[in-house]
């Protein structure tokens, strides 16, 4: 194998429901006014308003996922190292058809 650098770029996509909007918001606004968030008082009653304002969810489970768990992912494999992580939260129709299929895989 080569010294040359390779790159590998995962692609997940995970659908879940939400089943209560307002924990999801309270637990997200617990930590925007969370001193260690590091926020100005802007930001932090800009990321307030817009977590109690967003009625999906998508915007508190946005706040809630840390992005230590992301890469957690991949931690355990001492082959790899992880470089870049970006995440996206974003409304859905539900689930896919194929959702529905059993997503098992071998290793």
């Amino acid at each position: 194998m080569s010294d040359e650098e390779k790159f590998l770029r995962l692609s997940l996509e995970l659908t879940v429901e939400v089943l209560d909007v307002a924990a999801l918001q309270a637990a997200a606004l617990a930590k925007v006014h969370d001193p260690e968030a590091e926020l100005s008082d802007e930001e932090r009653k800009e990321q307030a308003e817009l977590v109690s304002t967003d009625e999906t969810g998508a915007t508190a489970l946005y706040w809630l996922i840390e992005p230590d768990h992301v890469l957690q992912l991949v931690k355990h494999i001492r082959e790899v190292e992880p470089r870049e992580a970006e995440l996206g939260v974003e409304p859905s129709e539900g689930p896919s058809d194929e959702d529905d299929e059993d997503h098992d895989h071998d290793h």
